[in-house]
């Protein structure tokens, strides 16, 4: 059985909706009552189900007592591991600061014969996680690590990717050398993705290097999502030019690039005016098999919609319809932002029109341009129209869309009162 599987039959079980109260006693005779009126099942999947019912409800410490009266009641069921790891679950969960709770549950654990690998090194790290107790899920798997067994790369990457959310690189860098040279885990090509999706998301261009140069120093080969990484992130920082490298560096190591190659250089270039080059790489995604969707043209839409091209922009969007690709919410707001921009507000309400008839959702920013350039142009009414559609619709919160609104039209009436030129303000 691969660790995989392990790990999924390791799952705490769905609970039925047995117990509705933490009182204990309650409990116990609601089993005892089981127990008394049928044949109970010896097994330990039935047993389990009603373990997670009830700690669903009670305290960590009654759900070790309701264990103990279920092994002493049914002396035929015998708990397994994955029975501890309901209770592991549990102790996870608790508002605790500390790990007393978490130690209580793997002591009893052992005491029991069950001694704990990495499916339950990997639960725990997993709810501690999804907890936001990211300080003892370090704490915890470093003891684990020292006591029992270390983590699977996947448990190990699973943690430094919550991890770059809540700490600084040097302390990141320091608990994976600390991984590494205590416990014997070492970062995989995953792991250095992880990170340097980090530091492009903060458009570290340095650390970027700097992760590429430790990369190549530890033998690592690139796979595609590796260089989509990277090259997503040169785009980012506006950086077109190491993209497109990257790009040529990932095609000369014999690296075939995916649709999600093409549609971040393309996003790339569009983002930094560079839309006709952009537009060259459709033929090329055609010759390799990959079709642009709606990512594609709504990022071609809103680099031609940056440089004012906007009616190429609504041609690429016929164009798009014609081949059977059918725009989204995204690529509906960047045309509506962009002709808000051009003032072509017979053609924005059109589009509106459709994005509702779609039941497609206004972006903040969309609504905001829109309701602004429709009160300044004077077309009061069909901003109100915009404003229940949004609420309505619930892209927007009713105060969100109000306070929009309700600011614009006051500077409507003191530019009215002042008497400028509403339409020269756009």
């Amino acid at each position: 059985m691969d660790f995989e599987t392990h790990r999924q039959e390791s799952q705490p079980p769905k609970p039925v909706s047995l117990f509705k109260s933490p009182c204990l006693q309650e409990a116990k005779s609601i089993f005892n009552s089981i127990v008394k009126s049928s044949n109970v099942p010896n097994d330990f999947r039935f047993h389990n189900s009603l373990l997670q019912s009830y700690a669903s409800v009670s305290t960590i410490n009654d759900s070790i007592a309701f264990l103990r009266h279920m092994t002493k009641t049914h002396p035929s069921f015998t708990p397994d591991k994955s029975t501890y790891h309901i209770l592991l679950t549990q102790s996870c969960k608790s508002t605790d600061t500390t790990l007393s709770q978490i130690h209580q549950t793997l002591n009893l654990m052992v005491s029991d014969g069950v001694s704990p690998d990495k499916v339950t090194v990997d639960l725990a790290v997993r709810s501690l996680c999804s907890a936001g107790r990211m300080d003892e899920a370090v704490e915890l798997i470093k003891e684990l690590s020292s006591k029992h067994c270390s983590p699977d790369i996947y448990t190990f990457n699973f943690l430094v990717k919550h991890l770059c959310k809540c700490l600084t690189l040097s302390t990141l860098y320091s608990f994976i050398i600390e991984m590494r040279s205590k416990f014997g885990v070492k970062p995989d090509l995953v792991t250095f993705t992880i990170l340097i999706d980090n530091v492009c998301n903060a458009k570290n261009l340095r650390e970027t290097l700097s992760l590429m140069s430790v990369l190549d120093e530890e033998g690592f080969k690139l796979d595609c999502y590796a260089y989509n990484t990277i090259m997503k992130g040169y785009c980012k920082m506006g950086r077109g030019n190491e993209a497109i490298e990257v790009y040529n560096k990932m095609k000369e190591a014999g690296v075939e690039p995916d649709l999600i190659t093409y549609n971040t250089l393309i996003y790339g270039l569009s983002k930094s005016g560079r839309v006709m080059e952009a537009k060259k790489l459709l033929r090329v995604m055609a010759e390799k098999g990959h079709f642009p969707d709606e990512v594609t043209y709504t990022s071609l839409m809103n680099g031609l919609c940056r440089k004012g091209e906007i009616l190429s922009a609504i041609a690429l969007l016929e164009e798009m319809e014609a081949i059977g690709c059918s725009p989204n919410s995204c690529t509906y707001n960047t045309l509506l932002h962009g002709l808000c921009k051009s003032r072509l507000f017979d053609k924005a309400m059109e589009l509106y029109g459709e994005m509702k008839s779609g039941c497609l959702k206004l972006e903040m920013a969309s609504y905001a341009t829109f309701v602004r350039a429709l009160c300044r142009a004077g077309r009061i009414a069909d901003a109100y129209e915009v404003f229940d559609y949004a609420v309505e619709s619930k892209s927007l919160t009713d105060v969100a869309a109000y306070s929009t609104l309700e600011s614009t039209l006051k500077w409507f009436k003191k530019a009215k009162e002042q008497g400028l030129k509403i339409g020269e303000h756009i």
